[in-house]
């Protein structure tokens, strides 16, 4: 009997034992294989207006350190910049933001009031397609998701199939500032709405690790970028003429408020998605879990600062560097 005894405890403390073991081989083979270079990741790019061009930046410095992105899931900005990655235009859509003209903004901006949408951004789509191209979704090299918000059924909506250029369309349309998309006896406006950072597309990924971009990140802005001269100025030369065009929209949308405090309408609609956006984030980071989040600062730039290119693709390659290096010292502690 004691004899019987002593070989049930070995039975039980070599199952035990294994089954540890199992778990440390599953973290550890995790581990080699991020170490020997593959390292396959399911990205998922937020929505946040013009600090999407940090969007940019991430994805530079994840290949850089040899990440290969594997499968895309983005909402509003997160989708247009993953499309033009996953289409291979990335680096030509780089080259125009960063050298955009004023000549080439008076060209493309204008202003609608029967449409649903306060700027007519036609000429803005079509120089996207121009440069993305009469591309399917479903002939793209890697999974693509770009998320929608039907607002006339309260639902997201996922493109996964059809032409790209619709499916971003759709998930860039800022309510109120560009014209929803109507398809299907759906009212699709800007995915940020509903999906501000789409993780659920990318769940069933067999990918080493997810890595979600937040661009609603309540966190101070320490990141610190040096323009030059020349870029400065054109900067400020893009900016004056947009704010013309700003300040004209506002009067003809009537922008009258009381004169303690200067809000207008642009204002209320960028710091009211942003309020929504950021509690619907955490929510979704609680709920999924990713393996790496990198947080892009909601101070490091308005919504609608898209002269600020420049400066928010260098926040988004430091911003992921300072995450890569937190992330690989909590992996070398467990």
């Amino acid at each position: 009997m004691k004899s019987f005894t002593v070989q049930l405890l070995l039975v039980i403390l070599l199952t035990f034992s294994l089954f540890a073991s199992s778990e440390n081989v599953k973290k550890n083979t995790q581990i080699e294989k991020l170490s020997k270079g593959k390292k396959t990741v399911s990205l998922v790019l937020g929505s946040g207006g013009a600090r999407g061009y940090a969007h940019i930046g991430v994805i530079e410095i994840l290949e850089k350190n040899g990440y290969e992105i594997k499968s895309i899931s983005g909402s509003s900005i997160g989708a247009l910049i993953g499309g033009l990655y996953a289409a291979g235009k990335l680096e030509e859509y780089k080259k125009w933001v960063l050298n955009l003209d004023t000549f080439e903004v008076l060209e493309m901006i204008g202003f609608s009031f029967d449409s649903g949408g306060i700027i007519d951004a036609e000429k803005v789509y079509a120089k996207i397609g121009e440069i993305i191209g009469d591309v399917k979704i479903e002939d793209l090299s890697i999974p693509y998701t770009a998320v929608a918000s039907d607002v006339e059924n309260r639902k997201k909506v996922w493109f996964q199939k059809g032409k790209l250029i619709d499916a971003i369309r759709a998930s860039i349309a800022i309510p109120t500032i560009f014209t929803p998309v109507v398809k299907n006896n759906m009212l699709l406006v800007d995915g940020g709405v509903l999906s501000p950072l789409p993780l659920e597309p990318v769940v069933s990924d067999t990918t080493d690790i997810t890595i979600a971009v937040n661009l609603n990140a309540n966190i101070p802005n320490s990141y610190s970028v040096q323009i030059s001269k020349e870029h400065k100025e054109q900067q400020n030369e893009l900016y004056s003429e947009v704010l013309k065009y700003y300040n004209e929209a506002s009067k003809m949308i009537g922008t009258d408020t009381p004169k303690k405090k200067e809000v207008d309408i642009f204002t209320v609609i960028s710091q009211t998605l942003d309020a929504t956006q950021g509690i619907i984030t955490k929510h979704d980071i609680a709920e999924y879990k990713p393996d790496v989040v990198i947080d892009i600062p909601r101070d490091s730039c308005e919504s609608y600062d898209f002269d600020k290119a420049y400066k928010m693709i260098e926040i988004g390659k430091m911003a992921t560097q300072k995450s890569l290096k937190e992330r690989g010292k909590r992996w070398k502690r467990n």
